[in-house]
């Protein structure tokens, strides 16, 4: 009898997984992660791990399965936390939920599972698993959930074969509503449960004042840039090579205070995005305004009216040599390769259809379509057809 360690998170995801790899005959043991500590900066009152253990910890009761919390804040303030506050020094933004996949729950969480003598790590994810044989090799997919509106297989575009192998994803065939009713049938104190939100297991964070621990707020100046400027009108130069026009269109715009009217102040550039329209506090414009670049160096926000403005839009982005990550190993792109796929800068966004050029230094993404808000910092991934097949930190 195969063994696997569920990380119930307290949500009804978790609990239905648990669940049907009862019904599927294997050995089942539930395992719940505490990764933080901090109360300070979660936004209601009530302790949200305290509240999803209990419920973890009667699901595991309902389904007679052993229990027990692991207390991984440690390395999650570490590999995740601290990530995230250099990322946002540096004026980038970046992904916790795809991280804390790579880092926590499928590396750190799943040794840990592993000590327990488990087969596999299962999660209530909304993706699904595959297996092919490629030159006699056994070699696995993640494909996208059968659920369009929830597939999540995005969060774990960082994932790895030797990751996957051992992976379950147990209610990637169902749909959320599905999933609801055989926690209902079943009775699971998780059936009705709200979807939870905000950083995964820490629960609804302030970004700003959890930033605010770390990075001292500073003001700067919000500079708007109008959408007929100079800065928009620059032709592509003729006889540039391939990867020279991909640059181009992949580089960061020169803005300077000068080329706009200064329409506010903020409390600091590195707690702002890219695309961005909430907390500017800034009134009296005909369209809302949109956080179209930040310079941390300068501590400059830069903004333009409504979100067709031209500064929102890209048709390529760069992704560093180191950062290029494939599921599909065998896939992989050499220097002076391109492949056809469809991509997604961001969770939930809908593919779109874009080209991978690698070249020695790195790989451009090009899209048909031009892109508004490429985020540094976010992942792109990539897919054929409903396979995820590599990801990688946008530059």
């Amino acid at each position: 009898m195969k063994r696997v360690v569920v990380g119930l998170s307290g949500g009804v995801d978790s609990s239905v997984a648990a669940y049907l790899l009862q019904q599927q005959g294997y050995e089942v043991i539930g395992l719940f992660m505490k990764n933080w500590h901090d109360d300070s900066v979660t936004i209601s009152n009530e302790c949200p791990w305290l509240e999803d253990s209990n419920d973890a910890l009667l699901v595991a009761e309902k389904l007679g399965i052993p229990f027990q919390t692991v207390d991984l804040s440690e390395q999650y303030q570490e590999k995740i936390v601290d990530y995230m506050f250099s990322e946002y020094e540096k004026g980038r933004t970046p992904n916790p939920d795809v991280l804390c996949n790579r880092e926590i729950k499928f590396d750190v969480f799943m040794k840990i599972a592993l000590s327990l003598g488990a087969d596999y790590v299962a999660t209530g994810h909304y993706c699904r698993k595959g297996e092919i044989e490629v030159n006699g090799e056994k070699v696995y997919q993640l494909l996208a959930g059968v659920d369009n509106n929830k597939d999540q297989s995005y969060f774990l575009c960082q994932l790895s074969q030797e990751q996957l192998a051992k992976a379950l994803f147990p209610i990637g065939e169902l749909t959320k509503p599905e999933v609801r009713e055989i926690a209902a049938e079943m009775e699971l104190v998780t059936a009705e449960k709200k979807d939870s939100q905000g950083l995964c297991f820490i629960g609804k964070v302030r970004l700003p004042e959890f930033l605010q621990q770390k990075l001292q707020p500073k003001e700067g100046i919000i500079i708007q840039i109008d959408k007929n400027d100079l800065v928009y009108s620059d032709e592509v130069q003729d006889g540039l090579s391939l990867e020279e026009q991909l640059l181009f269109a992949s580089k960061k715009r020169p803005y300077t205070p000068k080329m706009g009217k200064i329409m506010g102040k903020h409390q600091g550039a590195h707690y702002f995005t890219v695309g961005q329209r909430k907390g500017l506090n800034v009134g009296g414009t005909t369209d809302p305004l949109f956080v179209i670049a930040t310079d941390v160096e300068t501590n400059t926000i830069y903004t333009g009216l409504s979100s067709m403005h031209p500064g929102l839009f890209k048709k390529a982005l760069f992704i560093e040599k180191s950062e290029v990550h494939w599921i599909r190993e065998d896939l992989a792109l050499a220097n002076g390769e391109t492949m056809d796929v469809m991509a997604r800068i961001r969770y939930r966004q809908p593919l779109q259809k874009a080209i991978l050029h690698q070249f020695e230094n790195g790989m451009y993404i090009s899209f048909e379509e031009p892109q508004s808000a490429i985020t540094e910092g976010q992942f792109a991934a990539w897919y054929h057809n409903d396979e995820l097949i590599g990801s990688g930190v946008i530059s």
